[in-house]
């Protein structure tokens, strides 16, 4: 009998049931803190073959409070927080669910724009308040956006743009002129993008700065800068700097640097720049389907896994062990999309 640990907040709180689903399958499923706190995980660790992981970090000495555990599957696409070497070292599988809160985090990019644009935040507060005084925004349609980053929620933002007719330019290393093309948008560099850009979305991989001071001294004055991608592709106290100085027109975003541990300290949340600046906390990939999504695709790579199979969505290479006991009528996880 196979144990899957799963201590994501959001694993199975859409419309699939997948506790259920595993547990009729004859899977022990066990819950964990999000937050990974070894003291608290280690008993569960133990008895786990399986780790559906959440944004918590999984470090060697996890690993090491789990001796039988065969797979660490990222609930989301990044895995930064997982120590990758550690695992392979111990022939730990680990893998992660690309694409399945792309349309998600996309729709919410256009909503921080829109949001952003036309002072809907700061509008509610103000009329809570009883000041109907009006703040005249910018239509979508006329501006010209800037891709950072043309992947799969880069270009579910650049399909959704072309509703509003907007110009679309994206910037991404790892694509050629010509693929960018092919997807609706105008290649461009991070400087171009920088000196032509109405609105910059951010959609590049963590562990990089994108806006610090000399980018944000090139950018088209007046900008609206959207990241719903990693808090560190941003320098906050700068950005905080050109805020108040107006040559930055509005910051709108998914994530802090700290997030929830350290972000109520962000520069970026000052009073005085709260007219200009737009937070939500990390819902960009909060819904029903992207949930259900996420889950689901994180089981199926734990059950390849225990199967004696190769997991589909893999982010390292270990040998595949053979299964101890046969699998349990084949379990299949149900799309909610079906």
């Amino acid at each position: 009998m196979f144990t899957i640990l799963a201590t994501s907040r959001s694993f199975g709180d859409g419309d699939l049931d997948l506790t259920a689903q595993l547990e009729s399958l004859g899977y022990v499923v066990l819950r964990g803190p999000s937050d990974h706190d070894l003291a608290a995980l280690a008993p569960l660790l133990a008895q786990a073959d399986a780790w559906i992981a959440g944004t918590g970090p999984v470090e060697a000495r996890h690993l090491d409070a789990a001796p039988g555990l065969r797979i660490v599957a990222r609930y989301g696409v990044g895995y930064e927080a997982v120590d990758v070497d550690a695992a392979t070292g111990r022939g730990i599988h680990v893998t992660n669910t690309p694409g399945a809160n792309s349309d998600a985090v996309a729709d919410h990019a256009i909503g921080l724009m829109l949001a952003a644009l036309r002072f809907t935040v700061d509008g509610d507060r103000r009329v809570r308040v009883g000041d109907w005084a009006v703040r005249r925004g910018r239509e979508l349609g006329t501006s010209t956006v800037g891709i950072v980053g043309f992947g799969r929620i880069g270009q579910g933002v650049a399909r959704r743009l072309s509703g509003f007719g907007t110009r679309v330019l994206a910037a991404d290393p790892f694509m050629t002129d010509e693929q960018i093309t092919a997807l609706g948008a105008e290649p461009a560099t991070l400087a171009s993008i920088a000196a032509e850009s109405d609105i910059v979305s951010l959609h590049a991989p963590g562990g990089q700065l994108v806006a610090d001071a000399a980018w944000l001294a090139a950018m088209k004055p007046g900008m609206l800068l959207v990241n719903t991608a990693r808090p560190d592709l941003v320098d906050e106290t700068t950005l905080a700097d050109a805020l108040r100085s107006g040559r930055l027109g509005g910051y709108a975003a998914d994530t802090l640097d700290g997030d929830t541990a350290g972000s109520h300290d962000s520069p970026l949340l000052a009073a005085d720049l709260a007219e200009r600046v737009v937070i939500t906390p990390h819902l960009g990939a909060q819904t029903v389907q992207a949930i259900d999504n996420m889950g689901r695709i994180a089981v199926e790579n734990a059950l390849a896994v225990l199967e004696g199979l190769t997991p589909p969505n893999p982010v390292n290479t270990v040998p595949v062990r053979p299964v101890v006991s046969p699998p349990r009528n084949s379990p299949k996880v149900k799309d909610s999309r079906r």
